[in-house]
């Protein structure tokens, strides 16, 4: 803890909240990985039957440029959850023992607010680059947004308007938790 700061008490539901996060980034790394184990390059891959439908290559080197990106914010989001959680499980072990059902830790209140931003922040990232590669998985599989094909849209469009509404909703609550 640092030095002036006024010591604050954390349980087991900052502990909650920290494996939620690990868990989820833990799912959506391992969407990242199965989607770089996909082959884009394959001939068989698309549905297009109009060559000029098909994805450029750009569309595959950003395929796998967003996959990456999403990896790295996702394990970098998780990192700092993990180091929070640890961090808490010192504070409770160096000042307080177990009482009742409670585990009370000794905790700058501040520092873990914005250990939480950071990681909250990079999950938000991770999610809108695992988003940016879908729209290209769908661009590789159906066809070019530029072609026009109802199938692609009709995978393009639920995908960017649930995806920013979900992280919307999640990027409130993280604001609404940070001012409590």
């Amino acid at each position: 803890m640092c030095e002036g700061a006024i010591p604050k008490l954390g349980t087991t539901i900052h502990i909650s909240a920290l494996d939620g996060i690990i868990n989820v980034n833990s799912l959506f790394t391992l969407a990242v990985f199965i989607g770089l184990a996909w082959n884009p390059h394959d001939q068989g891959n698309s549905l297009s039957q109009d060559p000029s439908c098909i994805a450029k290559p750009k569309i595959v080197e950003d395929l796998v440029s967003f996959h990456v990106y999403s990896f790295s914010c996702f394990l970098f989001s998780s990192l700092i959850a993990l180091c929070l959680k640890q961090a808490i499980r010192l504070a409770k072990s160096a000042h307080f023992s177990t009482v009742f059902t409670l585990d009370l830790a000794l905790i700058n209140k501040t520092a873990l607010r914005v250990g939480y931003l950071v990681s909250a922040a990079g999950s938000v990232l991770g999610s809108v680059f695992l988003m940016l590669g879908l729209i290209n998985v769908v661009q590789i599989k159906l066809g070019i947004l530029g072609c026009g094909s109802m199938h692609t849209y009709g995978a393009i469009i639920p995908l960017v308007i649930f995806v920013p509404l979900g992280l919307l909703i999640y990027v409130c609550t993280v604001i609404y938790a940070f001012t409590r």
